[in-house]
């Protein structure tokens, strides 16, 4: 299986960190090596001093396809999590001032953590989520905000990417993104139900 992001989905992210905002979605993929599960706690590597947590809502394949088109890509899911793309901010910034691929900084290991999935909604333009951080909501996202809505990323992406049964999407961040700490501890909330727990060490 593959994880899929995509970066700078919401335009008040895209702006917090300077950055433009895309006319297509901004494609990058961790391994699956990257996720880390069950409310496991996350250790911040060894490699970056500065790791930035980043709240999105996470959409699982159903059944294989290419090249969907949009009006069918609601048949190829079912499901929904929050999920946290850990970020170190400090080797991304450099890799980006050198035109590099964001992969080291994006992909380490146990950089994807993920909720249990429950059932989607009919309407998945008005989904809620927030992060806590220590108790403090950091992020509040709403799908209605995205620039590009989850069907409309799935038709996209599967012209590239074959989607297989199992495969994840990250659909992208609202603002509010941070730094972690040690100590530290994020809850998720999807449509209001605490689903996501994540303690740095």
């Amino acid at each position: 299986m593959k994880i899929v992001c995509i970066g700078r989905n919401y335009a008040n992210h895209a702006k917090e960190l300077g950055n433009e905002v895309p006319n297509e979605p901004v494609i990058f993929i961790k391994p699956d090596s990257a996720l880390l599960r069950n409310n496991n706690p996350f250790y911040i590597p060894a490699f970056t001093n500065d790791v930035h947590y980043e709240l999105e809502l996470v959409i699982r394949i159903d059944k294989n396809g290419k090249s969907i088109p949009k009006q069918f890509a609601k048949d190829y899911y079912t499901s929904m999590a929050l999920g946290i793309d850990f970020t170190a901010r400090d080797l991304q910034q450099k890799l980006k001032e050198k035109g590099l691929p964001w992969e080291k900084a994006k992909g380490f290991d146990y950089s994807a953590c993920i909720s249990p999935f429950v059932p989607v909604i009919d309407n998945m333009q008005d989904i809620n989520f927030v992060l806590y951080k220590n108790g403090s909501p950091v992020q509040v996202g709403h799908t209605a905000d995205m620039i590009h809505a989850v069907d409309e990323i799935i038709a996209y992406v599967s012209q590239y990417f074959m989607l297989k049964t199992g495969d994840y999407i990250f659909t992208g961040t609202p603002a509010g993104v941070g730094p972690v700490a040690v100590g530290d501890v994020f809850e998720g909330s999807l449509q209001g139900e605490k689903l996501l727990r994540c303690a740095i060490k």
